[in-house]
């Protein structure tokens, strides 16, 4: 059973009946960097939108007393804040914990909503639907910095349902979101866990210091490879290292390639194309190291017109320059633009275990980047670093360990491509009344 009335009004007709239910951030003198501290009240920032449901992130913070001076603009649990003037139409919700309560930067805007006609949860997807998104950038104020503001807000028509399926509606998508975020979280730590024993293992040699320490064992080493371990070290150009294990140079243990940009202007390089083609920009949209597609796709005439080709599914991305260290494994055969250095693995080390040494010695690439208007890392520069090269039995061990996890955080990223796939799809649907939901009427 469905409820079918849907009612039009301004946005002010859902905010609390109470002072400063719709209001933006202080004015600006009011609020400055000066006035940031180590700790008390977080400030609401942009870069505190556009995660998700919720803000988030780093937080700037002000103090007690600051924050008291400034009531008027502050945001509290299950408040709704959007952005007024810089990524125009990001919208999310003030959680409840760890804070209660928020100063709103100048750059935003707070609702308290009137949770007697409006749920919080429905007002937010409401507001992230591609129709008003596209409502809020064409009404945008194009006088300086496209703004917008809160007489728009205000006024922002709406069209909701009764307070019952508005909870339905956001129920069905908040579980997508909520798997989406469960899945986000598992693959963090699978990569967490990867990486660590990683850094145990090759960074900081624990289980050879273990055995000359004399213990028995290693947690995450399985007992014959721990039993063949040396017990001494030996200098190399890294500083002392397990006796028989090398320090190669990356580019005697991987190939390193480069790539190309197809000319933009010649659509036979483009159109219909079919291979994904990679730019940092989507490497900078990963949550999680693995690449599974790319904004755009070349044809088969323009890979032709990049000497490496198509990079095999396991090839080891680095971003070389705007910026140097964005990382991931293709996990698609990829076509890369100039922006990158490619590992393809084809030799002794695996690519999760190129790839953490690439995360852990990130410090030491980007030392060698260099360049006036952006840093950069050629691949000449690149190929002499080095890296630790195991005994083979060590190195079956990492990958015997590290695969399954890499194996398991991809299952996280497709499985969540295709949630955020079908709640994309859903979303204006059920905002539109096109498709509705049950409602249970208690």
């Amino acid at each position: 059973m469905t409820d079918s009335v849907w009612s039009e009004l301004p946005f002010s007709k859902l905010a609390a009946n109470s002072p400063n239910s719709i209001v933006g951030g202080p004015f600006g003198s009011n609020l400055v960097s000066s006035d940031y501290t180590e700790g008390g009240v977080p400030v609401i920032r942009g870069q505190n939108m556009g995660s998700g449901r919720w803000v988030s992130g780093n937080f700037a913070f002000v103090s007690e007393e600051k924050a008291e001076s400034l009531r008027a603009n502050l945001a509290r649990p299950g408040d709704v804040v959007f952005t007024q003037r810089g990524t125009l139409g990001q919208v999310a919700l003030v959680p409840d914990t760890p804070w209660n309560r928020y100063v709103v930067s100048q750059s935003q805007m707070k609702a308290t909503i009137n949770q007697d006609l409006a749920d919080p949860l429905f007002i937010y997807y409401y507001f992230t639907n591609p129709v008003e998104q596209q409502y809020i950038a064409a009404n945008a104020i194009q006088t300086g910095v496209p703004h917008s503001n809160l007489g728009q807000l205000r006024a922002h028509p709406m069209r909701i349902p009764s307070l019952t399926e508005q909870r339905a509606i956001a129920g069905v998508l908040s579980a997508l979101d909520d798997k989406i975020e469960q899945n986000r979280r598992t693959a963090q730590k699978l990569e967490q866990l990867a990486r660590a024993i990683f850094r145990a293992w090759f960074v900081d040699f624990d289980p050879v210091k273990a055995k000359a320490a004399g213990a028995a064992g290693f947690p995450s080493m399985p007992q014959a490879v721990f039993d063949a371990l040396p017990t001494v070290f030996v200098d190399s150009d890294i500083g002392p290292v397990p006796d028989g294990w090398e320090v190669k140079a990356v580019g005697d243990v991987v190939t390193v390639k480069g790539g190309a940009t197809p000319s933009t202007k010649d659509a036979e390089f483009w159109e219909g194309g079919t291979h994904c083609w990679a730019t940092p920009k989507d490497m900078s949209r990963l949550e999680h190291p693995v690449l599974l597609d790319t904004e755009r796709c070349i044809t088969d005439e323009g890979v032709e017109r990049i000497s490496s080709g198509m990079l095999p599914v396991g090839t080891v991305l680095m971003s070389s320059r705007a910026p140097v260290g964005y990382l991931a494994i293709a996990g698609v055969p990829t076509a890369i633009n100039q922006g990158f250095i490619a590992m393809v693995c084809d030799g002794p080390l695996p690519p999760i275990f190129v790839l953490n040494w690439a995360a852990c010695s990130m410090g030491t690439i980007k030392a060698h980047a260099s360049g006036t208007t952006f840093a950069e890392i050629s691949k000449r520069t690149f190929r002499p670093l080095p890296i630790i090269k195991p005994t083979s039995d060590v190195t079956a061990a990492y990958r015997k360990q590290a695969e399954p996890l890499f194996a398991l955080l991809t299952a996280c990223v497709k499985e969540s491509a295709k949630l955020a796939e079908m709640r994309d799809y859903l979303l204006p649907r059920l905002l539109s009344g096109v498709v509705r939901v049950a409602v249970v009427h208690g």
